[in-house]
């Protein structure tokens, strides 16, 4: 197998379930032990949530976004840098990997600023302030690729950091958006998002009407159509963004073992794959 670069994301629902979580990475490993390098992006939202109802804070979200006020902000510093963090480790040494949790914070990797209050669809006319959410400015790409050459997994979360500040702000950050951007980063040849669901469907309610391929022009004709529709349209458009940035490829697939050594080995075979152009 030829030696690739990827950037894997699943989220707290891919941890919370111990076997999901074994068989994604024992396919890593076996990418890894085949050439590949990855680096691996985790959120935690079900955790967060819970942390927060088991404090007696109600967490607070804004058309499906987490508002994240200063003990929110130390529920996400908990549940990412900590429980999550050592639990991916520890599975992903369990599966033979060399993994290293790291932060989006360390040495500044994840390098954010404050997000403005912004109009939010679905929310109103004004605009909606998040807190302490950041919006990435840059990635420090350095400490990725020293792991990478000591033969090391990084495993990275999605908290970023503001060192132009006194303190050093830290933010919280959607994870999908940490890992396209460190994949854009690294330029890497393939982005891999686990969803609930195996792909992009042609019947959202139908998991055999995956679409395997689709290019550039062909999934903003399904949006355009309406084949493409709900929390998939804002995935797709994103993996259109990031191919446009350089990313080789980027695949929506569940997260089942051996799904994404499937993927891995003949791109849209389990998930969808989304090309600049098919063929």
């Amino acid at each position: 197998m030829i030696a690739r670069t990827a950037v894997l994301k699943f989220g707290g629902e891919v941890v919370a379930d111990a076997a999901a979580l074994a068989g994604v990475l024992a396919d890593v490993a076996a990418l890894v032990a085949a050439g590949w390098r990855f680096v691996l992006c985790h959120g935690g939202g079900p955790q967060a949530n819970a942390l927060q109802e088991r404090l007696g804070l109600v967490p607070h979200k804004v058309a499906g976004r987490r508002v994240t006020d200063a003990a929110t902000l130390q529920v996400m510093k908990c549940v990412l840098a900590g429980e999550l963090s050592v639990d991916v480790v520890a599975a992903g040494g369990a599966a033979g990997l060399r993994a290293v949790g790291i932060s989006g914070v360390s040495a500044g990797l994840v390098s954010a600023r404050r997000r403005p209050p912004v109009i939010v669809a679905g929310a109103g006319p004004e605009p909606v302030d998040f807190g302490l959410v950041g919006d990435i400015v840059e990635i420090r790409s350095e400490l990725l690729t020293h792991l990478w050459a000591g033969g090391y997994t990084p495993v990275v979360n999605s908290l970023g950091i503001d060192l132009g500040l006194a303190r050093g702000e830290v933010y919280n950050i959607n994870a999908d958006t940490v890992a396209s951007a460190i994949a854009a980063a690294l330029k890497v040849d393939h982005l891999f998002l686990m969803t609930g669901v195996p792909g992009v469907l042609r019947d959202k309610d139908d998991p055999s009407t995956r679409i395997p391929r689709l290019s550039a022009a062909a999934a903003r004709a399904a949006i355009a159509d309406g084949t493409i529709v709900g929390g998939m349209i804002p995935k797709v458009e994103e993996a259109l963004a990031n191919i446009a940035l350089g990313i080789g490829a980027v695949h929506i697939l569940g997260a089942r073992a051996g799904v994404l050594q499937a993927e891995a080995d003949e791109p849209g075979a389990a998930g969808t794959v989304l090309l600049e152009r098919d063929g």
